[in-house]
C-alpha cells in the first residue's frame, strides 16, 4: 500500500451498514428488476444519518456486513451501482427542490415588496382623506405592518429555508461517490480482495 493510499484510509469515515443478505438492502416494494432496484427507505436513513455525524468534506467510504451470505464480486459491483446511482438521484432531486423553491421566493418577494408599495401609498391617501388623524395614522401604520408580513415567507426563504437542501445535496454527492465494500461478517471485519470497490 503507498503512503497516498495509507494517509486516505486514515483520513477516510467508515458508515458501516449489518444486514443478513444483500436483498435486505434494496426496497422489497420497488418492481424494478432487482439489480435496478432503489436502496430500502431505513438503510438510506441510517446511512444519511450516519454520514451527516462526519465532518463536511472527510472522505467516506460504505462496508456492509453480510452475516448469512457470503460476498460475491457481483453482488459487490450490484450494490456499488445501486448506491452510487439512488444517492445520485436524491442529489438530483434535491437540487430541483432548490431550484422550485428558489423560484417560489423570487415570486413571492416580488408579490410582496408590491402588496407593501400598495400598502404604503393606500396608507398615506388614508391620511389624506380621514378628518382625524389618529384614526388615518392607525390605518396607514396598520397596512405597512400588513405589507412587512407580506416580506416575510420570501424573507424565510432567502435566509434560511434554502442552506440545508442545498447542504443535503452535497451530501448525496458525497455518498454517491463513497467507495462500497462487502464482507463476510462470519469471517471477517476486513473488504476482502476482489470484492471490495477500490
Amino acid at each position: 500500500m503507498s503512503q497516498t493510499e495509507q494517509g486516505w484510509q486514515a483520513s477516510v469515515s467508515t458508515l458501516e451498514v449489518r444486514v443478513g443478505e444483500l436483498k435486505q438492502l434494496f426496497n422489497a416494494m420497488d418492481p424494478a428488476p432487482f439489480w435496478e432496484r432503489e436502496l430500502d427507505p431505513n438503510a438510506v436513513e441510517y446511512i444519511v444519518e450516519s454520514a451527516q455525524e462526519v465532518r463536511s468534506g472527510r472522505p467516506l467510504q460504505l462496508i456492509v456486513h453480510l452475516a448469512r451470505e457470503a460476498p460475491t464480486p457481483e453482488a459487490a459491483a450490484l450494490l456499488r451501482e445501486a448506491v452510487h446511482e439512488d444517492f445520485k438521484h436524491r442529489a438530483v432531486a434535491s437540487r430541483r427542490q432548490l431550484r422550485q423553491l428558489l423560484r417560489i421566493g423570487r415570486i413571492s418577494l416580488l408579490i410582496g415588496l408590491l402588496f407593501l408599495a400598495a400598502a404604503i401609498v393606500i396608507g398615506d391617501v388614508v391620511i389624506s382623506l380621514v378628518s382625524r388623524e389618529r384614526y388615518g395614522t392607525f390605518v396607514q401604520e396598520s397596512l405597512i405592518i400588513g405589507g412587512w408580513v407580506a416580506l416575510w415567507r420570501p424573507l424565510e426563504i432567502f435566509l434560511y429555508d434554502w442552506w440545508p437542501i442545498r447542504a443535503e445535496a452535497r451530501l448525496y454527492d458525497r455518498l454517491s461517490e463513497m467507495p462500497v465494500h462487502m464482507v463476510d461478517a462470519r469471517t471477517t471485519t476486513q473488504p476482502p480482495t476482489g470484492v471490495a470497490e477500490t
